[in-house]
């Protein structure tokens, strides 16, 4: 389906608990257009099966340019854009129908556009008339930190990487964590398309968010 975006029309993939029951609602962000990423990475289908066994509905855009969403590459800034205008169709849309949950999650570059959409969090919901639910969870997989500057992480932060990645260091992402004080879910020989790896990684994300 496509909705209305900041610059055209936007592609979701929209994925429903299969009890019909849903707690909240769940952003998903994939890896870098430019290199093959879209809605229907593998890593990030994985993602939106463990949301949705958390009775998550869970919202999958398609970045500008990609898909059926119109538009160019921008770098990370349209991106965000993109993710705003997915976030305020999925509040408009189910938002007063769905529980309090609202979590993020994203893969590699769509990680890192994470981490800006949960900076921005407050000023812009208020800005866009949304209403103030916090998020609780930011489930960064694979996080882009030497090829890409995230914005500070936190305490909902959730960070899984591979010990073999061969795109984005774990020593970039180890550095990164510690300068925020948070700990990484290191899967040892995962490389960073987790190749072989989706059941262990579902687990891992089956952990990481079994405390919420």
């Amino acid at each position: 389906m496509t909705v209305d975006g900041p610059a055209g029309p936007l592609e979701l993939a929209v994925d429903h608990p299969t009890d019909g029951r849903a707690e909240g609602l769940a952003l998903i962000a994939h890896p870098h257009p430019l290199f093959g990423g879209t809605l229907d990475n593998k890593v990030v289908q994985t993602l939106a099966r463990g949301m949705l066994a958390r009775r998550m509905i869970c919202i999958r855009p398609n970045f500008r340019g990609v898909g059926f969403s119109q538009g160019q590459h921008d770098d990370g800034r349209g991106e965000q854009d993109d993710l705003w205008a997915a976030w305020r169709w999925a509040e408009q849309t189910y938002g007063s129908a769905v529980g309090e949950a609202r979590w993020m999650a994203g893969f590699s570059f769509g990680a890192v556009m994470v981490t800006h959409v949960y900076r921005d969090w407050p000023a812009k919901r208020q800005a866009a008339g949304l209403c103030a639910k916090p998020c609780q969870v930011n489930l960064l997989v694979g996080l882009a930190a030497e090829r890409f500057a995230p914005s500070p992480i936190d305490e909902t932060a959730r960070l899984i990487h591979g010990e073999l990645d061969d795109v984005v260091s774990l020593s970039s992402v180890l550095r990164f964590a510690q300068e925020h004080n948070q700990p990484v879910a290191v899967m040892p020989g995962a490389g960073h398309f987790f190749h072989g790896s989706l059941p262990a990684l579902r687990r891992m994300i089956d952990h990481a968010l079994a405390d919420l």
